[in-house]
């Protein structure tokens, strides 16, 4: 009796622990995330002064547009609603043409050498980003079946 007890408790703590909303990441202001990002990318790349102060307001603007993406996206919420084949065109188009032009600041910023490991550390995180993404789409998908079954049953 003493043991089921026991264990009756620690399944309840562990549910109310992993029930507990987790902050993920940390609440820093564009401006820090900039330094943040740049001091990774001089550290990994080896950059100059010159090239920390041509880097900086690129990764000042990438990071503003994604902050300001991720709050219209928080604020549309629930009411999120499936975009038209234009629409999905149009923003993947938008959201191409960002990437190519920072790549094309990037490499007529950085020497080829310098150019040449920026390259290998994005697709290194694209490549991690995917796994990530699959990871997450194997559990829904998992779940997603197991609901269907019951509602079989």
């Amino acid at each position: 009796m003493k043991k089921i007890i026991i264990v009756l408790v620690a399944v309840a703590f562990s549910v109310s622990v992993s029930a507990q909303k987790r902050k993920r990441g940390n609440d820093f202001t564009v401006a820090q995330k900039t330094e943040l990002a740049l001091k990774k990318m001089t550290l990994q790349l080896d950059l100059s002064e010159r090239q920390q102060n041509k880097i900086r307001p690129l990764l000042t603007e990438k990071i503003t547009d994604r902050e300001t993406h991720k709050k219209h996206r928080k604020a549309k919420g629930e009411e999120r609603q499936k975009l038209s084949s234009d629409e999905r065109y149009n923003r993947e188009v938008a959201r191409l043409d960002k990437m190519i032009a920072f790549k094309a600041n990037m490499r007529d910023i950085l020497d080829d050498k310098q150019y040449e490991r920026f390259e290998k550390i994005a697709a290194r995180k694209k490549h991690k980003m995917k796994k990530r993404g699959k990871h997450r789409r194997m559990k829904h998908d998992r779940h997603d079946r197991t609901e269907r079954d019951f509602d079989r049953g």
